[in-house]
């Protein structure tokens, strides 16, 4: 039998400290859209300029998860997580000093978008899949997210005060150092090779199967390949929230608190769904929930579109997409590790994600081009809702079961 890793530490060391990580590196970038109405201000900059670092950052941020999802695979998660911790920090510190264009979309974009894709919960929640035994996986998964949701309920509301309080420039420092915890956290992560193998209900691991030959099976999988592109849906809608929803709220007359708070309830609300989305993972049918989730997005961005904006209905729309915001993630992953085995689950989890952060750029630079272009963001609104039903529909097909792998050895 395959050696396999396990867990150093106990199951419940693993989560917490999992758990952290993702809290700390989803914050600072959640709390992105809360700087884009002062620095275009201070430097007369268009919502384009700003719109494009943040763009670069996903893009950058997605093509990354791959290749840190493979070294990770192949030589373990602490060095990733805490290489990808330092260079969020400098980007966080390049982007409170840049005074060019050309300087905010390195720093905000190529040092944070690199940054992301090694300290972010797509490698925590590969390493919960190959760390933690198979039962606590499913609530595993949907804590890991939950957690990066939590982030994303408490930076926001400390971003505007701090904004408020100490200016911009230095929120962005104060972000920068509440990073440096990732590094003696992703410790706990540290795996190391012992006999005993760790059960799991997905596709047996091949243990001389290579990184081209992991891919070009993926890719083959019409599933997998379903699954991918529904993904991508998922970045354009939650991209283009994030970063676009202060600045939108701020031109219908509403207070600044207002953005950061509906940012805030968002994050709160997809704790909720994000664990609750991890026990329906292993209750019904993944394809069916991925389906629920993109629909009931369609359903609740019509309806704040169609409605007038104040304070209430933004908050309720935050209550209410968040509770699908990241719920997309359990089942996403799930079906993954389902598919293929844990071997490469992070690198092909990654490539998923770079179908998601496609999508993230195109939400992010379209809401910015055309706002320039026709002083509105309508028609990425309803491009979103068009998207949520046909990723609906494209789940649908998905088939649940492991990829044929005759030869295949238990890992």
């Amino acid at each position: 039998m395959n050696s396999a890793a396990k867990r150093s530490h106990a199951p419940e060391i693993i989560v917490v400290a999992g758990c952290l990580i993702a809290l700390i590196s989803f914050g600072p970038r959640a709390s992105a859209g809360l700087f884009q109405i002062p620095m275009t201000l201070q430097f007369g900059w268009g919502r384009d300029t700003f719109g494009l670092a943040l763009a670069i950052q996903n893009l950058l941020w997605g093509l990354g998860a791959p290749f840190a999802g493979a070294i990770a695979d192949r030589f373990g998660i602490v060095r990733v997580l805490c290489v990808g911790a330092l260079l969020y920090a400098a980007g966080l510190v390049m982007m409170a000093y840049a005074t060019t264009p050309l300087q905010l979309h390195f720093g905000a974009g190529v040092l944070i978008g690199f940054g992301l894709s090694a300290c972010s919960f797509n490698l925590i929640l590969a390493a919960f899949g190959k760390l933690l035994p198979e039962s606590w996986r499913p609530l595993a998964f949907g804590a890991g997210t939950a957690a990066g949701s939590f982030g994303q309920f408490l930076f926001p509301p400390i971003g505007n005060i701090l904004i408020e309080t100490l200016g911009w420039q230095q929120a962005l420092i104060v972000f920068a150092f509440t990073l440096l915890p990732v590094i003696p956290l992703a410790t706990m992560l540290a795996m190391r090779k012992t006999g005993a193998a760790v059960g799991q209900a997905a596709a047996a691991n091949l243990p001389n199967q290579t990184i081209r030959q992991a891919l070009g099976e993926a890719f083959k999988h019409r599933s997998y390949v379903l699954l991918v592109l529904g993904f991508f849906t998922c970045g354009f809608q939650l991209a283009f929230i994030t970063v676009h929803m202060p600045a939108y709220l701020k031109d219908a007359g509403l207070p600044a608190w207002v953005g950061g708070w509906t940012l805030a309830a968002i994050g709160l609300a997809n704790a909720a769904g994000s664990l609750g989305s991890g026990w329906l993972s292993s209750r019904m049918p993944k394809r069916h929930l991925l389906a629920w989730i993109y629909f009931g997005r369609a359903v609740a961005i019509a309806a704040f579109i169609l409605i007038p904006a104040s304070p209430t209905t933004a908050i309720i729309f935050g209550i209410t997409i968040g509770l699908f915001w990241l719920s997309t993630v359990p089942p996403t992953s799930s079906l993954v590790m389902l598919m293929f085995g844990t071997k490469y689950m992070a690198m092909l989890y990654g490539f998923a994600f770079f179908s998601h952060q496609v999508g993230g750029f195109l939400g992010v630079l379209l809401g910015g081009i055309l706002y320039e272009r026709f002083g509105s963001y309508d028609i990425v609104w309803w491009l979103s809702v068009a998207l949520g039903v046909a990723s609906a529909l494209i789940n649908l097909p998905i088939v649940e079961k492991p990829v044929a792998r005759p030869h295949a050895q238990p890992a």
